[in-house]
């Protein structure tokens, strides 16, 4: 299998066009330029640390329909008691690196190399990516971050320190962009805990009309914190 690498042009090849492992492309930059066409272009990067950047569009895609989303009976009895508070975009940065840092069974290292963390903090600023923060007594407990454009969300990464905490924050983003109208969350590929949460593979194809028609939404740019909460 031959793979198309990326120079300095700010270009991707067709999704079309990818490995049956669902590679785009490898190499380039994670310029803000850069990372916005690929999530445009349904492309999502993925490499490990001493890796050049991989650029994935798999086929079939793993995606949640917020009005889909699954709730146990466990977790809405946690979400009645409040048992953790949720905040938005109030510490991406110690979101991030504990997502960077948490192990991961099956997971020797992390894809979140310290250039991502750069990049990804830099389109924060923007109002662009953004983070969701699970707190138990003060205490930052769990959490994941991700990008927004049009009505869609695109999920990067999660962790949790203690039991359901990620789910818990993640059933109440799900709840707070289906109320903002979002229509997709880009779960990109598959882990047994989100599926127990709804989500479901859908053809690469689907995915991209739905992110075609998606994109011609306004993205809720700034700060969550405020515009999730009014």
């Amino acid at each position: 299998m031959s793979y198309y690498f990326l120079g300095d042009e700010l270009y991707f090849p067709p999704v079309i066009r990818a490995s049956s492992e669902g590679v785009v492309a490898i190499g380039g930059d994670l310029s803000e330029e850069r990372l916005l066409l690929a999530y445009q272009s349904g492309i999502f990067p993925w490499f490990s640390d001493g890796e050049p950047i991989i650029w994935w569009s798999p086929d079939p895609r793993f995606v949640l329909y917020p009005s889909n989303i699954k709730i146990s009976k466990s977790m809405q009895q946690l979400l009645r008691k409040n048992a953790f508070e949720v905040t938005f975009d109030k510490d991406f940065e110690q979101v991030i690196l504990n997502c960077k840092k948490i192990k991961r069974e099956g997971q020797k290292g992390t894809w979140i190399t310290d250039d991502m963390v750069a990049a990804y903090y830099s389109l924060h600023q923007k109002g662009v990516v953004h983070s969701v923060e699970v707190w138990q007594s003060g205490v930052l407990v769990g959490g994941l971050y991700g990008l927004s454009l049009g009505d869609s969300f695109f999920g990067e990464s999660m962790f949790a320190k203690v039991s359901n905490a990620s789910k818990y924050g993640f059933i109440t983003l799900v709840k707070a962009l289906e109320k903002k109208g979002f229509s997709l969350i880009d779960c990109q590929v598959h882990t047994d805990h989100l599926e127990s949460l709804g989500a479901e593979y859908i053809p690469r194809k689907k995915f991209l009309e739905t992110l075609k028609k998606s994109l011609q939404k306004e993205t809720l740019q700034g700060n969550w914190g405020v515009l999730l909460t009014n």
